[in-house]
C-alpha cells in the first residue's frame, strides 16, 4: 500500500537574531547575495526576523523593520520587508510564500497600514503572486552623509489592513532603505 500523505509544510519560526552567518547558511558566501550591489546603496538591518529550518539548516528568511515615510504630504510609517532569502536548492517549494506570509501576519500587529519592499525587476512577478503591488511614483531614500537618492530598484507595497489605501504620490523614506 502506498503512502498518499502530502508533505507537511515546514514551520516558520521567529528568529531571536539574524546574523551574517545565518545569511550565509541560506545563500552561501558571496559579495552580492541579493544581487543589489550595483544599486550602490547602504541598507538598514531588519529588527524582526522569521525563518524556516529544514533538517536543522536555516533555508529561508524574511526580516521586518518599522520605518517613517511620507506619501505625498502625509507622514506615516510602513513596515519595511527585506532580506527575503531562500536557499538555492530549496527554491520553487513555496518557502518564500510561507516566510513572507508569516512575517506579514506579524507586521499586521506592528501598527502601520502598509508593508513596503524593494526588489529586483525579475522578482516582481513573485511578489505580485503574493499580493504585492508596484509603486509607480518615485521613491526617495536616505543614504549616508544626508544624501537623498531615488530608489533604483522596484518598490512594492501591500496593505496590512482591509481598509488601507495607498495614495499614488511620491514617497520619501526618512531613513536608509531596509
Amino acid at each position: 500500500m502506498s503512502d498518499h500523505r502530502s508533505p507537511v509544510a515546514p514551520d516558520v519560526v521567529r528568529l531571536p537574531e539574524y546574523t551574517k552567518t545565518d545569511q550565509e547558511e541560506i545563500l552561501g558566501k558571496g559579495d552580492d547575495p541579493f544581487g543589489v550591489a550595483s544599486a550602490g546603496l547602504t541598507w538598514l538591518p531588519k529588527e524582526e526576523h522569521f525563518g524556516i529550518r529544514h533538517e536543522g539548516r536555516l533555508v529561508a528568511h524574511t526580516g521586518l523593520l518599522r520605518l517613517p515615510v511620507a506619501i505625498g504630504d502625509t507622514r506615516t510609517e510602513v513596515v519595511g520587508v527585506g532580506g527575503v532569502a531562500v536557499a538555492p536548492g530549496m527554491q520553487g517549494r513555496g518557502l518564500a510564500r510561507l516566510v513572507v506570509t508569516a512575517a506579514l501576519a506579524h507586521a499586521r500587529t506592528m501598527g502601520p497600514q502598509h508593508a513596503l519592499l524593494f526588489c529586483r525587476p525579475p522578482l516582481v512577478p513573485l511578489y505580485e503572486r503574493l499580493g504585492w503591488h508596484l509603486v509607480d511614483e518615485d521613491v526617495r531614500v536616505e543614504q549616508p552623509e544626508g544624501r537623498l537618492v531615488t530608489m533604483p530598484l522596484r518598490t512594492m507595497v501591500t496593505p496590512l489592513r482591509d481598509d488601507a489605501r495607498w495614495a499614488s504620490e511620491p514617497v520619501r523614506l526618512f531613513s536608509l532603505p531596509m
